[in-house]
């Protein structure tokens, strides 16, 4: 099987990271840098969810796959578009009138050439398990930083014969431990594990450990406190919260036991303006049955016990869903857990509230395991917490893993992509017959719409500007290629204050639209 190749940056070593604590120990401080981001382009076939070099045909270049790719910037706005504009994203049922021969797909994602990007190679690294990485682009250091959480006290599968892991079966130890180690980037895809000096492992503090015992720590930096010692903050097993100014030197834990949940998985935590209230995601038990649960606080310290919010089914449970805001709504990156075979693929969930969930095409992946036994993310797929944006693409990271959730594995922190906006997109149900969907009214005159989709070759995609009445107020230039928010060109004007958006799709995929903020 593949073995993790990680590409040294000697800079990393030796330089601090932005944004640490004046006088905190030993500060690590990172420059910034020339973008490389290392995208293939996203396939366009609309028969395949998802596509891998194989089938597709792309090959990596040269030694290097990263050497051969084009440069981009990372977004600074998650889910934003254009400044001063509103997206809305189709596969909210809020933004729908009617929808006609016509059915909500997936999004394609694509698995990138270069993984894994790195996998177990560090002493302390045993068991990455599934890794509960959490990874986020920081502007101001010009760095990819990612938290993760191996098992550092457990039996590792490294020299391990597959006849030696079939004859031995997994037994974790009765003195198991997980830790929180972190990682740097500078372009996302070549990492460095930097010596941070903070906490000791046999007797060694040479490591890039920040903490030991926390068990699936979600970790959320959040901006707007005005305390700027709880810039980052992390929800973990035990219901506990832990803050850190610089996101390396972390609190000893604040209990939370009003939340009442068994969270030994990727506990995660995000503010909801809408409510004003910080908002956890966690792990409940009923009997055999995992479901996500979830908890709120208006100012963490008190919290509401946990509820469930999403269950899949007994042969398919819900194991964990790290939640993120994109648009104007929330999106969840479900791990089922696929009983039977003892596997875990991720699936895509939204919520218009934070509270009521729906999953987009139950049992069926949206970052769905290898079909090659052996292969980086063959037994497991564990999404990490909040995609990263760019200007032409999406980046999900993801814990994958090659062996059984129980059996023994090997673990690497992998990357998928995405289309700019491409969660799932409505595609015609009988492409021998119209298929048209048609918007709630939209308090504008239409003259700003933005749309995204993607269009075979042949195909097209219509949009019409109606009145309340459902009376053609104007024809937009058919859409024949792939566009991101890309703008209309309209045969006339609209004096109309409220109007609604008819797209006609013929061999096309339509995920979004975007007004400018004040013809809202």
């Amino acid at each position: 099987m593949p073995t993790a190749k990680i590409t040294a940056i000697p800079a990393l070593l030796a330089l601090a990271l932005a944004g640490s604590v004046a006088g905190a120990a030993n500060p690590v401080r990172l420059g910034l840098f020339d973008w490389r981001t290392g995208f293939l382009p996203v396939a366009a076939d609309s028969e395949s969810r998802l596509s891998t070099p194989e089938t597709t045909g792309w090959k990596p270049v040269g030694q290097d796959s990263r050497d051969a790719c084009p440069a981009a910037k990372p977004a600074v706005l998650a889910g934003a578009p254009h400044a001063g504009r509103t997206k809305y994203l189709l596969l909210d049922s809020r933004n729908i009138e009617s929808a006609d021969n016509v059915r909500l797909v997936l999004g394609t994602v694509t698995k990138h050439p270069a993984n894994p990007l790195f996998g177990e190679d560090k002493p302390w690294e045993k068991r990455f398990d599934n890794l509960y990485a959490n990874v986020l682009y920081d502007e101001a250091a010009g760095l990819y930083k990612c938290w993760y959480s191996p098992f550092i006290v457990d039996h590792s599968a490294q020299g391990l014969s597959i006849a030696q892991r079939i004859r031995t079966p997994y037994r974790p130890p009765p003195n198991r431990e997980m830790g929180v180690c972190y990682a740097v980037s500078r372009d996302g895809l070549q990492w460095e594990k930097p010596e941070l000096n903070l906490v000791g492992f046999e007797g060694d503090k040479a490591n890039n450990l920040l903490l030991r015992g926390p068990h699936g720590a979600g970790v959320f930096k959040d901006p707007d406190d005005p305390d700027p010692q709880r810039r980052y903050k992390m929800l973990h097993a035990r219901d506990a919260l832990r803050f850190s100014a610089d996101g390396l030197h972390w609190s000893n834990p604040l209990p939370c036991p009003d939340i009442h949940s068994n969270g030994d998985t990727h506990n995660n935590l995000l503010w909801v303006p809408e409510l004003k209230r910080y908002v956890g995601f966690v792990r409940l038990r009923d009997g055999g049955q995992r479901s996500v649960g979830r908890t709120e606080s208006p100012d963490l310290k008190q919290w509401s016990k946990a509820v469930e919010v999403l269950r899949c089914d007994a042969q398919n449970q819900a194991y964990s869903m790290p939640v993120f805001r994109h648009a104007d709504l929330y999106l969840g990156l479900v791990a089922v857990l696929r009983t039977r075979e003892d596997r875990v693929h991720t699936e895509l969930a939204w919520s218009p509230d934070s509270i009521t969930w729906q999953r987009i095409q139950p049992g069926t992946p949206f970052i769905g395991n290898s079909p090659a036994e052996g292969a980086c993310d063959w037994g497991c797929v564990y999404a990490a917490e909040a995609p990263v944006l760019l200007d032409d693409a999406i980046r999900i990271y993801y814990g994958g893993s090659n062996g059984t959730h129980t059996g023994w594995r090997d673990g690497y922190l992998c990357l998928a992509t995405l289309r700019p906006d491409g969660w799932a997109g409505y595609e015609a149900l009988d492409r021998d017959k119209p298929a048209v969907v048609t918007t709630r009214a939209l308090h504008s005159n239409g003259q700003s719409v933005r749309i995204t989709a993607d269009v075979a070759m042949g195909g097209s995609l219509k949009v019409s500007l109606l009145d309340d009445a459902g009376a053609p107020l104007a024809t937009a230039k058919a859409i024949t290629a792939a566009v991101s928010d890309g703008a209309l060109q309209w045969d006339r004007g609209s004096a109309a204050e409220s109007v609604r958006l008819r797209f006609e799709l013929s061999g096309a995929k339509v995920y979004a639209f975007s007004l400018d903020a004040a013809a809202r």
